[in-house]
């Protein structure tokens, strides 16, 4: 049987990889966004309507999330899988990233609102008919650059590492519901739009460096994203996947 798989901000990007990829294999998406509605559409009208619904809502305000929850489970009467994939407003480019002692708070909070909160507000929404199924999965998208800045996106990368704090919480206190709840942190990705303006000069310092001798691409991580949402799954919970081709070891 398919499951039903909400994306955020999966009109463009990663997030479009992964909703391809879970269509790929059969399941049902949720195609959330925010600003890019025609990329959205066009999506839907590559994967089919039978497949995937678009869907706009602002996932750091939490009405807009409810509505989004209670539309994605009426068009397909249940939503089995979210993954916590939007990004706010961050461009990877490393000779535009303001140094630390230049940063002021608000460069924080607006990372944090768009991952901490926004993955609060998604999760907290959909909970509810996961514990009534006693089942779920929360798929959360991290960052390696915790472990390894090779940049120092000090906003950014503060944000995902809280992400993992979150999701171990909610793995301990909802296990019991027979949900889970995972992590997995790409390597910077070669190439979306929000990496657009890394330089050839680090991806190749990245690539020398990894043991695969590669940079991480979207459908890698896509496919780590696939598994977790699958039956295959069902018993991780808690754990941070780094999918980096070994740049960082665990």
């Amino acid at each position: 049987m398919s499951k039903v798989i909400l994306v955020t901000g999966s009109s463009r990007g990663l997030g479009a990889t992964i909703v391809k990829t879970l269509v790929a294999q059969g399941q049902k998406v949720i195609i959330n966004y925010c600003h890019s509605e025609q990329a959205a559409q066009d999506l839907v009208d590559e994967l089919g309507s039978d497949n995937a619904i678009a869907i706009q809502g602002d996932v750091t305000q939490r009405e807009a999330v409810d509505k989004m929850i209670a539309q994605g489970t009426k068009n397909f009467g249940r939503i089995d899988v979210i993954v916590n994939n939007a990004l706010v407003d961050f461009k990877f480019d490393p000779t535009a990233q303001q140094s630390f002692t230049e940063l002021v708070w608000e460069d924080y909070q607006q990372q944090i609102d768009g991952t901490l909160k926004a993955a609060f507000n998604v999760t907290q929404s959909v909970v509810p008919q996961f514990k009534e199924r006693q089942q779920g999965s929360i798929i959360s998208i991290g960052t390696n650059l915790y472990q390894n800045p090779v940049v120092p996106y000090h906003q950014y990368t503060t944000a995902k590492a809280g992400l993992i704090g979150f999701t171990r919480n909610i793995a301990a206190e909802l296990g019991q519901y027979g949900i889970t709840a995972n992590v997995v942190s790409g390597g910077l990705l070669k190439t979306t739009d929000a990496s657009a303006a890394t330089t050839p000069e680090v991806f190749d310092i990245i690539a020398q460096t990894t043991p695969l001798r590669q940079v991480t691409t979207p459908q890698h991580v896509a496919n780590m994203v696939a598994f977790l949402a699958s039956d295959d799954a069902r018993g991780i919970t808690g754990q941070n996947y780094t999918v980096d081709g070994g740049l960082t070891m665990n």
